[in-house]
């Protein structure tokens, strides 16, 4: 028997990890910039949360979400503290997408309505809705045909103002950055009349966290620079640090009801005391910080780089634009400076999603290993 072969493999194979590097059986040590899609926050095996993790594994593992836990306390303790949403209701899932599923769900029960506002290059998972919603998505199957979307530009405030007017729209998705679509940032004006236009139509606006969100812009939720309240927040990747888990953050506006949502694995034991160390030591280490610090000095010195067209992003969600395709250098940082990067639909954009508490000495290591691949490019791309 075999793994269905679904995934491009790298000929590296890591066995631990400590912060924001991984190791390999030789004893040979890679930086991690791109966090395993971006899902390593707080960094690789963090004390607290193997703690968290061990500890649990031996009181209880799992229950169901029939009985009373005690791990709910602190967890919406913690996640008021962070986001001061203290009025928001949280439903606790498994991934990303399936946060998305259940928040164009629930804008669904509330409106009555279909269709669905999506935006170009967006992507929101792989399931049902989700995929859907997703733009010019490969994956698309026949049966992912069912919800109609329309799919407009990022930052157009005017498209959105004509497609709510039809009447017939039951939830607008964005996310807080694009991240598979090359780290595209929704304006603060775009986000505050997207906000206003939803608010005067009474549509739902869902603000797809998932991997921009738990501090990764540099605030704990990236549509925090816009100032704005969305109606529904999805989250998952960084929220575990590599536990599988994701949540919608609801507000008080839509009522529940036994059976409205539902999972069997979500919200379970072992993802609440792990869930609860993420948000400690985000809060703790003061990551959030670091990470627009680090960002910023990212940032700063990649966009003086020969051959670097653009950078965007906030935080650790950057961007790089090349002049030309990022393949070949991506895999030259890897197999000679032992340097792991992500991708986009972009073929152009190189991907930097590291963990939070990477510092300023991890990141100038990179940026002289990154300007020396450019200088060599010819040679790495002949």
């Amino acid at each position: 028997m075999q793994f269905f072969p679904v995934y491009s493999l790298f000929d590296v194979e890591p066995v631990r990890g400590r912060g924001c590097h991984l190791y390999t059986a030789d004893g040979r040590r890679w930086l991690d910039l791109y966090g395993g899609h971006g899902v390593i926050s707080i960094g690789h095996a963090h004390p607290r949360w193997v703690s968290a993790l061990v500890d649990q594994a031996q009181a209880l593992p799992f229950y169901s979400n029939s009985v009373r836990n005690p791990l709910h306390a602190p967890l919406l303790a913690a996640f008021e503290r962070l986001t001061g949403l203290s009025d928001y209701q949280l439903f606790l899932c498994n991934s990303g997408a399936e946060a998305n599923e259940n928040a164009l769900k629930l804008a669904s029960f509330y409106t009555g309505r279909r269709r669905v506002v999506a935006f170009e290059a967006g992507f929101h998972g792989r399931t049902s809705a989700a995929l859907q919603a997703t733009h010019n998505c490969a994956a698309k199957a026949p049966i992912n045909g069912g919800m109609p979307v329309t799919y407009l530009p990022l930052n157009d405030a005017e498209a959105v103002a004509e497609a709510l007017a039809a009447g017939d729209v039951a939830a607008v998705i964005v996310e807080g950055i694009q991240g598979i679509g090359g780290v595209h940032l929704p304006e603060p004006a775009f986000l505050q009349a997207v906000r206003r236009l939803c608010t005067e139509h009474d549509v739902p606006l869902v603000l797809d966290e998932v991997q921009s969100g738990f501090g990764r812009s540099g605030r704990f939720f990236a549509f925090e620079h816009a100032g704005i309240a969305p109606d529904l927040i999805t989250m998952a990747k960084g929220m575990g640090n590599g536990f599988p888990v994701g949540g919608v953050l609801i507000h008080p506006r839509f009522e529940a009801r036994p059976g409205l949502l539902g999972t069997t694995f979500g919200g379970n034991h072992l993802a609440l005391a792990v869930v609860t160390a993420v948000l400690e030591t985000l809060e703790q280490e003061g990551l959030m910080a670091q990470a627009e610090k680090t960002g910023r000095y990212l940032m700063d010195a990649l966009a003086d780089m020969e051959g670097v067209r653009a950078v965007r992003g906030r935080g650790l969600m950057i961007g790089i634009e090349l002049d030309e395709a990022a393949a070949p250098l991506r895999k030259h940082l890897l197999y000679q400076h032992r340097i792991f990067t992500g991708s986009a639909s972009d073929p152009n954009v190189l991907r930097l999603l590291p963990p939070l508490c990477m510092g300023l000495a991890e990141a100038q290591y990179f940026l002289d290993r990154f300007e020396q691949t450019l200088a060599t490019r010819k040679t790495i791309t002949a």
